[in-house]
């Protein structure tokens, strides 16, 4: 088994301001972070690839378009599941006092959390109030499946991934705390910044050098390094397809480093007016959310 080759280092989506339509296209410039030059109104070109992302080859033309606006680089259809690891680094189970787990922790998440690079996570009403829901961010790195996996080695694993981006696994901590299973306090509409770039496996060749880091309203709460996985890229991987077919689409987010708020004395809690920043090197980039709360609806909601 070989990797995969594409025709482009990396793939932004967006709205273009020649068409008004979405295309997907690799930026002109090679070092430019497109989210943040997104939020901060800058003109960002980008060479259209023609063909479907998940398709190795797809081609890159010289059709130059500028980007009205960003999107996360794959829709919610052309991704095929959502799977999780969580407590995946050493120095963020220690600062919880938590045991390192002798197998990945799982769990799943709807497409209907996944948000864009710039878009605002919401809270919902069923997670209100902050100060006792715990809101809490979560950045990763984030693995692109690029061809059917099942059973894979370990020392193939790489050769199934198309790239790799980024994400804010936004999380609740009341709910998630509450139960076994950490599916529903990590599953709310809204609540996932995804993107913004996906940079080719070939970009990355060592997936385990991936520096990261989240910022909060201006302050540095998470500044870590993916060589602090406990199951790395390769591990996970073969871990996940073991008799289960991993198509193309499948994203992966691989776990957090330390800086979470909630393990904070006092906790530390997202609400609404907060900025979130979430970057990501080897030409990711940075996701930059608000975050505001869900307005009260006439409906009553059950609360936990």
């Amino acid at each position: 088994m070989s990797p995969i080759k594409t025709n482009w280092t990396r793939l932004i989506r967006f709205v273009a301001v020649e068409t008004s339509r979405i295309h997907i296209g690799q930026p002109a410039s090679p070092t430019v972070d497109v989210g943040l030059a997104a939020a901060q109104g800058q003109i960002i070109k980008a060479y259209e690839i023609i063909g479907s992302a998940l398709d190795p080859a797809a081609q890159l033309s010289q059709n130059l378009l500028t980007v009205r606006t960003l999107l996360s680089p794959l829709s919610n259809e052309e991704v095929k599941v959502v799977r999780c690891l969580g407590l995946n680094y050493s120095d963020h189970a220690a600062e919880a006092n938590l045991a390192r787990p002798a197998f990945p922790i799982l769990f799943y998440k709807p497409v209907t959390s996944l948000i864009g690079p710039l878009a605002t996570v919401v809270i919902p009403q069923a997670a209100q109030p902050p100060k006792e829901h715990l809101p809490d961010y979560e950045v990763e790195l984030v693995i692109v499946i690029g061809k059917p996996a099942k059973d894979v080695e370990e020392k193939d694993a790489l050769d199934y991934v198309l790239g790799y981006t980024g994400a804010n696994d936004v999380s609740f901590r009341k709910h998630q705390m509450a139960v076994s299973q950490w599916g529903f306090s990590k599953s709310f509409d809204n609540t996932n910044p995804f993107g913004p770039c996906l940079v080719s496996n070939s970009a990355i060749p060592d997936p385990q050098k991936v520096f990261l880091k989240c910022t909060v309203n201006g302050h540095i709460v998470q500044d870590g390094t993916t060589a602090e996985q406990i199951f790395n890229v390769r591990q996970t991987i073969a871990f996940l397809s073991q008799g289960t077919t991993l198509e193309p689409g499948s994203i992966i987010l691989t776990g957090t480093p330390k800086g979470v708020g909630f393990v904070k004395k006092p906790p530390m809690y997202l609400q609404g007016g907060d900025r979130m920043n979430v970057w990501l090197g080897h030409g990711i980039g940075t996701l930059l959310n608000n975050v505001e709360e869900e307005k009260p609806s006439k409906k009553l909601v059950p609360k936990l």
